[in-house]
């Protein structure tokens, strides 16, 4: 009989009992899986983006199936931040779920206010993730993952939260591991790569875009390669630098793929929205693939695929 795999990885000052995790944006506010399956098996349960005050996002339609993916423009809709921790955080938790809560804001300021209100909000709240990838009204709406030291400001100012930081970096840019050294150096303890790829639709009937915004972001198996690269060049880059990798993660191998290339623990997203059970085949699928080769830790996978 063949000995059980030990999936045990950590993401900086993080301990997880595996790599496995949902992703921000499709897994809900809070446990909106739970009755699809135990989110406690998980690694970690990343929610929403939240920011300050409620945010109404985007106006309708929001979501476009791609060709292999999904164009999505939700506008980071959410309650805010005290309504979250009342009216959510609390059915999650019971769960037995570890929690990444994820934030975004317009300004620095914004930022340091909602990572503020997580402190000492909740011990089942094990990190900060910083979604870098939201308009930046101070600069005419760039994003702050387009510029280095915006987004290590960015960084800076979420240490109010007093918990671990992961910054989530977009693709979008000419030289990621600049973006990824900024954050890094302004105390993330991990970088999590990607977040969606730019893209539009337009309906060649109408000559409309296809998403009320306009253009929106690309995900799901479309920019599974481009995250790989991305996770690549960063540990490269940073070869000492946890990483979660994020991007067309559908099946086991996807998420051993993205470990290979150097990432520590990666999310499962687009897939929720087909089977919304997606992350706990993945993580199933880890444990079968591993222990079919003779892998004692997954962690050992890590940054090891070689040409």
């Amino acid at each position: 009989m063949k000995s059980r795999t030990d999936l045990s990885c950590r993401i900086g000052s993080v301990a997880l009992s595996n790599p496995v995790m949902t992703a921000s944006g499709t897994a809900g506010h809070g446990a909106e899986l739970a009755r699809h399956m135990d989110l406690g098996r998980l690694g970690a349960v990343v929610v929403k983006s939240l920011s300050a005050e409620p945010w109404a996002g985007n106006p309708a339609p929001r979501v476009h199936q791609a060709t292999a993916g999904m164009l999505n423009s939700v506008g980071l809709q959410n309650p805010g931040v005290e309504a979250w921790l009342e009216a959510e955080l609390p059915a999650l938790t019971a769960t037995g779920a570890r929690v990444v809560a994820s934030i975004w804001a317009f300004t620095v300021e914004g930022y340091e206010k909602a990572a503020a209100m997580l402190a000492g909000a909740s011990s089942a709240i094990v990190a900060v993730e910083v979604n870098l990838s939201c308009p930046n009204v101070e600069e005419r709406r760039h994003m702050f993952a387009h510029s280095p030291a915006r987004a290590a400001e960015v960084v800076d100012a979420s240490a109010a939260c007093g918990l671990p930081l992961w910054a989530k970096l977009s693709p979008n840019v000419t030289d990621l591991t600049e973006v990824a050294g900024a954050v890094l150096g302004a105390g993330a303890e991990a970088v999590t790569l990607i977040n969606t790829v730019m893209g539009l639709a337009i309906d060649p009937d109408t000559g409309r875009a296809r998403l009320g915004a306009g253009g929106g972001g690309l995900s799901g198996p479309a920019i599974h390669p481009v995250a790989v690269r991305a996770v690549h060049d960063v540990h490269s880059a940073f070869p000492e630098a946890p990483i979660v990798g994020v991007g067309g993660v559908v099946a086991a191998e996807d998420a051993v793929e993205l470990m290979l290339a150097g990432a520590s623990g990666v999310q499962v997203g687009t897939a929720t929205f087909s089977d919304p059970r997606a992350a706990a085949k993945v993580l199933g699928g880890m444990e079968r693939w591993c222990r079919r080769r003779g892998v004692r830790r997954s962690a050992d996978l890590v940054g090891t695929a070689a040409w």
